[in-house]
């Protein structure tokens, strides 16, 4: 990653899901559709253009727009490098989305990406029709920009896993925070029927920083707050990164970020616990699907 990149608080608890108005058969193409049920890839590779949602919005400043919290400000990210491949990925997954029914949708920054490169998503995941909307280096503006731009059209997911706020170094927890409840709130307006899982921030660096006590503080913060907000669950993923001496081990985060396929297998199995226990519906619910 880069340096740009609710209503409870759980560790592997659960609900129900609100029922779709028809059976969806998520992840699965409507018609001939485009890549796996899986998902888009990492790369921007080859991602057609979209016609609606191409390069035209330029990344708005993002101080001047009345917003009193710069991290719920939705923006574009900046094309430093020139190549365009962060819009390539939003547009691909813009068009998953017309091509696609998934019930469950991942989206997030490089912690998301790179989940889907790991047999734990294939395994658990993707019989779920999962798609996985991460982009490495996103912040919580990235988020909210791809989301208001398309990345909610068309789909109707019963559940939607929400992980980001590690790369927002310019903004204070509080404002990392806001910025997630931000996002939270507008998926509750766009999908009032999916069930959203917020995934805690994780501890990052070899030893004790400022990081990982902003990363904590920013758990703190959504712990309090996201019982305010309607079908939302905070899910802890930390299980026991840092050890007793205060290191994290590159057994678990080969970088000292970003998680390995050992790291990942320890917070999907309570994650994938929850989005099974919110997939089950309700009596209620089925009869209202049923209505």
């Amino acid at each position: 990653m880069t340096s740009r990149e609710r209503s409870g608080d759980v560790t592997a608890g659960g609900g129900t899901s609100a029922g779709a108005g028809r059976k969806r058969r998520p992840g699965r193409a409507r018609g001939s559709g485009s890549g796996s049920g899986a998902g888009a890839g990492p790369s921007g590779g080859d991602a057609p253009a979209m016609e609606s949602r191409g390069k035209e919005p330029q990344p708005p400043n993002r101080m001047g727009m009345g917003d009193s919290n710069p991290a719920a400000v939705p923006h574009a990210a900046e094309d430093i490098q020139g190549d365009d491949r962060w819009m390539s990925q939003h547009n691909r997954f813009v068009l998953d989305c017309k091509d696609k029914e998934p019930d469950v949708l991942f989206v997030g920054d490089s912690m998301v990406q790179l989940l889907q490169q790991y047999e734990i998503w294939r395994e658990l995941f993707s019989p779920l029709h999962a798609l996985n909307f991460g982009i490495g280096g996103d912040t919580t503006g990235h988020v909210l920009w791809r989301l208001k731009n398309g990345e909610l059209e068309n789909i109707k997911p019963k559940v939607i896993v929400v992980w980001v706020g590690t790369n927002n170094h310019e903004n204070t927890a509080e404002e990392v925070a806001g910025g997630i409840e931000a996002i939270v709130r507008l998926i509750n307006a766009q999908q009032p029927q999916a069930k959203v899982i917020v995934l805690g921030l994780l501890p990052r660096g070899e030893k004790p920083n400022p990081l990982r006590q902003k990363n904590a503080k920013v758990n703190h913060l959504l712990k309090a707050s996201l019982p305010k907000l309607p079908n939302v669950q905070l899910l802890d993923v930390d299980v026991g990164f840092v050890h007793s001496d205060g290191t994290i081990s590159y057994h678990d985060m080969f970088d000292f970020l970003h998680l390995t396929g050992g790291g990942y297998a320890k917070v999907c199995k309570p994650l994938h616990e929850l989005i099974m226990q919110l997939l089950e519906e309700t009596p209620e619910e089925k009869r209202a699907a049923l209505a």
